[in-house]
């Protein structure tokens, strides 16, 4: 019988610890948490992802800032937006939500942002110091990647994690922090992609899959063994007239035959996605004390 992880139990559980900690800085006359959320577009995906991480906020005691810009904000614009927030005392962390247009280089926009307040954790200086094992602003996503298997004790020690997609978001820092020394961690990493030859067999090999490549019900039963540890990154909307939105939530795992094979899974939705609000909110959190120094 598969254990469920429930990123989403587990992330409220972080945000009532985070409440507790909130709750006794101020009272000790230390500075509360800060976030802003810049949105660029009328994205209906980034708008939920927003709102939900300003609920967050509130849930937890931090203050949070919304900035809603329009779909024709042009790069300039926004690099004058982001160069107030990085001057800004009273704001510790801030993120600047993506997909952007495509007229505004991602690239350069991530690069603007101060690292001391990238609490998303894609700037170059703090990816650098991840793949180093250096104190830092891990991504989010692969954060809470992390945290879930530790507060389920998920053996990860000597195990053969293969990671399908190799993104800058999750794919590559899942690879990078699966295999550094410590837990969770030192695991025997394989990055597979679309160029990989083989997958299969490397998937019946594997005792940790983490895949996050967005293709609906992409990895079947027939690719993994017994015992298999699933963490489903992938979150895609599935036509269904069945139901009021039209369509529905779907992983990149074909849960319903892959769950019968595994020891541990997450279920989509309720699964990862939580966790990534959870890990910005720790971020946040430790980007105040940073700055307060």
């Amino acid at each position: 019988m598969a254990v469920i992880l429930d990123g989403k139990k587990v992330s409220l559980d972080i945000q009532e610890e985070l409440r507790i900690e909130t709750k006794e800085r101020v009272e000790r006359g230390r500075k509360k948490p800060h976030l802003a959320a810049v949105l660029v577009g009328d994205d209906p995906a980034s708008q939920t992802y927003v709102a939900a991480k300003v609920k967050a906020c509130e849930r937890v005691g931090f203050d949070s800032t919304l900035i809603k810009l329009p779909e024709i904000t042009t790069e300039k614009e926004l690099m004058e937006e982001i160069k107030l927030l990085n001057e800004n005392p009273k704001i510790d962390g801030f993120i600047v939500q993506l997909p952007l247009p495509k007229h505004i280089n991602e690239e350069k926009v991530i690069q603007a942002i101060n690292p001391k307040k990238d609490v998303d954790g894609f700037h170059p200086q703090n990816v650098g110091r991840m793949v180093l094992g250096l104190p830092t602003f891990l991504p989010a996503t692969p954060n809470g990647i992390l945290e879930i298997l530790k507060r389920y004790k998920v053996n990860t020690i000597g195990k053969h994690c293969v990671i399908i997609g190799r993104s800058h978001i999750v794919g590559l820092p899942m690879s990078i922090l699966m295999g550094q020394n410590y837990y969770p961690g030192n695991s025997t990493v394989t990055l597979t992609h679309s160029r990989t030859k083989n997958l299969k067999e490397i998937c019946q090999e594997a005792d940790i899959i983490i895949i996050a490549i967005g293709k609906p019900n992409f990895l079947t039963a027939d690719m993994v063994k017994e015992g298999v540890v699933i963490i489903d990154v992938g979150i895609n909307r599935v036509p269904d007239e069945t139901k009021k939105r039209g369509y529905r939530l779907e992983g990149d795992v074909d849960y319903n035959e892959v769950i019968k094979k595994s020891s541990f899974i997450t279920p989509v939705p309720g699964g990862v996605g939580p966790m990534t609000i959870a890990s910005l909110l720790i971020n946040t959190l430790n980007a105040t004390k940073l700055n307060s120094k």
